[in-house]
């Protein structure tokens, strides 16, 4: 085993690394047509809370827990209608934002299978309608 796969992934990316990457993220999040309604237009506080969830999904300290309680992401996201298109588009924003990072192209791709995992896990709705769904709260 190589010293790389001994790392937590927020080992080898590094606090800080991880934060850019989320504060780019969201920038593709705010822009992008399938997605940006599901987010508040004040970003801080989804930002603060997705830093203290990336950061204890990559396998640094548990923050996100120690404050928020047990992640429970699906039921977290219920109120908000995601669908296959909009968790490719989430998935599109994160790639975006890997692309443009200084992460390693391994550790990029090992973060981007885990999270599509995960987004795949988020969908709830199968029909297009999001009528009924309003500008999100922070998660």
């Amino acid at each position: 085993m190589s010293d790389n796969e001994k790392q937590t992934l927020f080992e080898r990316i590094g606090e800080s690394e991880l934060h850019l990457l989320i504060e780019r993220f969201y920038t593709h999040v705010q822009k992008h047509p399938d997605i940006s309604d599901l987010f508040p237009e004040d970003m801080s506080e989804t930002i603060r809370k997705q830093k203290q969830f990336l950061t204890q999904f990559s396998g640094g300290p548990d923050d996100y827990t120690m404050e928020h309680g047990h992640p429970m992401l699906r039921m977290r996201h219920m109120p908000f209608h995601i669908g296959e298109k909009e968790a490719d588009a989430w998935l599109s924003c994160m790639h975006e934002a890997l692309l443009e990072s200084a992460i390693d192209i391994g550790t990029q791709q090992e973060l981007y299978a885990r999270l599509s995992h995960t987004a795949k896990h988020m969908i709830n709705h199968q029909s297009d309608d999001r009528q009924e769904f309003k500008r999100g709260a922070s998660t």
